[in-house]
């Protein structure tokens, strides 16, 4: 069964919040359906950095991205979440 590879952009809420202990909480609630292929800290501007995620779910996933983003949305220390990409992978 192919699967989607969606890429998040995760904005933190100030430049202080630890952006590895936002991908860790994110491991530890993340159902098993999704998995969290890669993760990258992107130089914003002065000092602000957000995440990008790589997160492979199933492409039959009822409401899209919607569950993941807040998922992602809940973690401590998030601002906001945009999907960047989504695109069908074969896996």
């Amino acid at each position: 069964m192919a699967k989607v590879l969606t890429v998040l952009k995760v904005y933190p809420k100030d430049v202080d919040v630890d952006l590895d202990g936002v991908v860790s909480r994110l491991r530890n609630v993340l159902p098993s359906k999704y998995e969290l292929v890669r993760s990258e800290k992107v130089y914003v501007a002065f000092g602000l950095y957000t995440l990008r995620l790589y997160i492979l779910m199933p492409e039959d996933t009822e409401g899209g991205t919607e569950e993941l983003e807040g998922i992602v949305r809940g973690l401590e220390g998030v601002e906001n979440v945009e999907t960047e990409l989504v695109t069908r992978t074969e896996s």
